[in-house]
């Protein structure tokens, strides 16, 4: 049995499902709020690292 490897997101993707800017994805980037990896010079976020965010986000507004 395999498991399946993390989905990777360019920036691009992650502004989208986020709906916010370049600049912002960068930030919580470079802020250490969304982690993220670079392959071969190009930065992926991994999907749960965006699940994370989102889901720490909530409970900081609960």
């Amino acid at each position: 049995m395999t498991t399946a490897a993390p989905v990777l997101l360019t920036v691009p993707e992650v502004m989208a499902r986020l709906k916010v800017g370049r600049t912002k994805v960068y930030d919580l980037i470079r802020t250490h709020r969304l982690m993220s990896i670079k392959v071969d010079g190009c930065r992926r976020i991994p999907d749960q690292a965006v699940h994370d965010f989102i889901t720490a986000q909530i409970g900081e507004a609960a």
